[in-house]
């Protein structure tokens, strides 16, 4: 059994499934890896767990490690087992351990788990909510160097306890992310997103050690401006945007990592536009209705130049629009931002 390790594998949505890996950056930047583009939770959020199932114990071992992510993120874990919750907990032990990644939550019927504990190892529960709020597999960085042996790797994945084909094996493994589906770090060993590969398993002779708890990476990685810095403030503190406003609210990113927070009401259904303007490079988010935890869309260059914009049919009611700088690690720089009714 020590060469067929239990392995996770992420819940992928149809759309996503065998996606061809792109090879090259869209364009001149760091290497990106461990978190997939446009998979991320508004900063600040809070997401609601279901458990469905499970014993006192097993509830427990998941609520800790859930914190885990919590003390160093700009999140929060709300166990209340509301029937709409984002995230929902099954604990069936002939299933495996996975769980769908970050937003992708939101696209599973509110009857059917976003994730499964079918085993709860060391940090898997960990493991699997750190893929819960939008983390992706270590292994499958595009700057690791692992060298696998897929004859080898492709053999013993058919076996127990996983019974995966060829295709699954290479999506789950073999296959990595490219440089521009990803934003990231550089390969992290002791991540506690990357699992126990045996040294059989690799051209090189050399394997993986399990991890079992967040490394320094991991914890810088979370609360970063990649992902969720504790300087991004939450919806309580949302700035107000009229809509159809006569002057474009002006704003500012004033130090690096810094996210600003935008709402705004849809008082009729309609198509609506959310734009900036100005020399600043912005990436923009947008949530919604009434949720900040819907993604509706992301966008980083639709507008003008390197300003980003959103058209979208909303129907009425609250949106959330969430504006960072394209190199989020060091870029600042004014903008404006509006609303409009088409």
């Amino acid at each position: 059994m020590a060469d067929r390790p239990k392995v996770c594998f992420d819940r992928i949505l149809p759309r996503d499934m065998m996606r061809l890996q792109m090879t090259k950056p869209s364009r001149p930047g760091i290497r990106r890896a461990i978190s997939p583009i446009g998979k991320t939770w508004m900063n600040g959020s809070t997401l609601r767990v279901r458990f469905m199932g499970g014993s006192s114990a097993e509830k427990t071992v998941a609520k800790e490690q859930a914190a885990w992510w919590a003390q160093v993120a700009n999140l929060k874990f709300e166990f209340n087992n509301a029937l709409n919750a984002e995230i929902r907990i099954a604990f069936d032990h002939n299933d495996g351990a996975w769980s769908y990644v970050g937003t992708d939550c939101r696209s599973i019927p509110l009857d059917q788990p976003t994730m499964n504990l079918g085993f709860l190892d060391g940090g898997t529960a960990a493991h699997e909510f750190g893929h819960a709020i939008g983390l992706a597999h270590e292994h499958q960085n595009p700057a690791g160097g692992i060298e696998w042996n897929e004859e080898v790797v492709i053999r013993e994945t058919a076996k127990s306890p996983n019974f995966w084909d060829e295709a699954t094996t290479r999506h789950n493994i073999l296959r990595k992310y490219g440089a521009d589906q990803i934003n990231g770090t550089k390969f992290d060993p002791d991540s506690i997103m990357l699992y126990f590969f045996p040294a059989s398993w690799t051209l090189n002779g050399i394997g993986t050690k399990a991890n079992e708890v967040l490394s320094a990476m991991d914890k810088s990685f979370v609360a970063g401006a990649k992902m969720y810095p504790k300087t991004g403030g939450t919806t309580s503190n949302a700035v107000e945007l009229t809509v159809n406003a006569k002057k474009r609210m002006k704003a500012s990113i004033g130090k690096a990592g810094e996210e600003d927070l935008y709402r705004f009401t849809a008082s009729a259904d309609g198509r609506y536009v959310v734009d900036t303007s100005g020399s600043t490079d912005v990436v923009m988010k947008l949530f919604g209705p009434d949720s900040e935890t819907a993604l509706i869309a992301e966008d980083d260059d639709s507008g003008y130049g390197l300003n980003a914009r959103i058209t979208a049919e909303l129907v009425k009611g609250d949106y959330y629009v969430q504006i960072r700088h394209y190199r989020s690690q060091s870029g600042t720089g004014k903008y404006t931002i509006g609303v409009r009714k088409r």
